[in-house]
């Protein structure tokens, strides 16, 4: 009998190890075909986008071309050599090899021509068939600085430009400022980054990173963008805006730097310039659109009470053709944003219709150091909603701003509407 107990066993071990072996062959069987798949979609060859848009941070590329070895920071010693003599002796040097910990470049390596020399190589932008390219106003900040901006120093901006014809890509690299004005109070620094956007289309819209507590913050980034011809670049003018991060409100705008590129040439390679920093321009524009605000203040219980009616005429949006916009509500005192509020977003609409009710309380008796700033934003996917007006109501607000300030002041509990022009973000 024990013969056959043990033949059963060994029977029954069998259906378990065929179930292993299957189990075994399985697997291999699924990461090979995992492999081959991979293997396939690798060896496609990748085809560059009509338009494609690189950031280098640091001298890391993350395009799968990389640019020129001399366009990486640690070149060779060799490469710089050779590429010393064709710098010009009046444009700024860089010595991207000594700088402290902190990324900055010693003020003694510096060898930078004076700005009215680099001055005559950008004139101003032209109209072509009656087609303005830029407006005569907004070429401020690449004219002569006049005697009270010359007062109020902003700093200076280093930059270089570059046309690669190989891959048809037009390079822009934000090196450094120096010597920006403190935005902090308490700490008497700022933590400062850079917006740039092509004029005019303002399609490539980039920025670089935030650095803090520095007055001369040293970038070293590069913006590569595909797909644009040559024969486009006299056309276009490059915008700078320098700004400084602020963690609990708006972010502070330092200034401005605008650069048309209408007679700059960029065949004989790396173009290195620099800039003086100008204060920005801020003025109304009928091109923002117009906003329907209705106040009322309640002296008995100390509350505010803000409708956002409606919005007419606002600017189309570059892709799409219509805006997405919606009402950002800021409550400040002194100085300091205090409360917020925000309407739901109109699809697609110039002129939106909001009807939204927002009540305030107010920490104060009075409304002397109370105002209200009314932003007005396109909502974007994906990216930063952007900025399409701007309107602030207060004691302190000129024109109709303030008048409509001062009659919710001296009517109290009457509820009073108008029509207000936004301004430029």
């Amino acid at each position: 009998m024990a013969p056959i107990s043990t033949s059963r066993e060994e029977f029954d071990e069998i259906p378990t190890v065929v179930g292993i072996f299957s189990a075994f062959g399985l697997v291999f069987t699924v990461s090979l075909f995992a492999w081959i798949c991979c293997q396939r979609k690798s060896s496609k060859p990748s085809k560059t986008p009509p338009y494609k848009f690189v950031h280098v941070l640091k001298g890391v590329d993350i395009y799968p071309e990389s640019l020129d070895s001399k366009k990486k920071f640690g070149a060779d010693e060799k490469n710089e050599v050779k590429n010393k003599s064709a710098v010009p002796k009046n444009s700024l040097h860089l010595d991207l090899e000594k700088r402290d910990l902190n990324g900055n470049f010693p003020k003694t390596n510096f060898k930078a021509g004076s700005s009215s020399d680099l001055e005559s190589v950008t004139p101003k932008l032209s109209s072509e068939g009656g087609k303005e390219v830029v407006s005569p106003d907004s070429l401020k900040s690449s004219t002569s600085l006049t005697s009270d901006e010359k007062q109020e120093k902003l700093g200076t901006l280093f930059f270089s430009l570059e046309y690669n014809f190989e891959k048809k890509a037009f390079v822009v690299n934000i090196k450094e400022a120096r010597g920006l004005p403190a935005m902090d109070d308490q700490s008497m620094t700022s933590d400062p980054y850079i917006k740039m956007m092509i004029l005019p289309e303002k399609k490539h819209k980039v920025k670089t990173r935030v650095l803090r507590k520095t007055l001369d913050p040293a970038f070293d980034e590069t913006f590569t963008f595909y797909g644009i011809p040559y024969t486009q670049i006299q056309e276009l003018a490059l915008h700078f805006t320098v700004l400084s991060f602020d963690r609990f409100s708006r972010d502070d705008v330092i200034g401005e730097v605008l650069i048309p590129l209408a007679g700059i040439e960029l065949t004989n390679g790396e173009m290195l310039m620099n800039r003086e920093i100008t204060k920005r321009n801020v003025r109304k524009s009928s091109g923002r659109g117009e906003l329907l605000i209705s106040l009322c203040y309640q002296s008995t219980t100390n509350t505010l009470t803000v409708v956002v009616l409606k919005a007419r005429h606002l600017p189309k949006s570059d892709v799409s053709g219509l805006s997405d916009p919606y009402v950002k509500v800021n409550l400040y005192h002194a100085k300091k944003r205090i409360s917020k509020k925000k309407t739901h977003v109109k699809k697609c609409t110039p002129n939106a219709v909001f009807n939204e009710l927002f009540v305030f309380d107010i920490p104060c008796e009075g409304l002397e150091e109370i105002s209200v700033e009314f932003l007005v934003l396109d909502s974007e996917r994906g990216s930063r909603n952007e900025v399409i007006g701007r309107l602030v109501l207060g004691a302190a607000a000129e024109g109709a701003g303030g008048e409509h300030w001062k009659e919710i002041c001296d009517y109290p509990r009457r509820q009073i509407a108008k029509w207000h022009a936004l301004c430029d973000g």
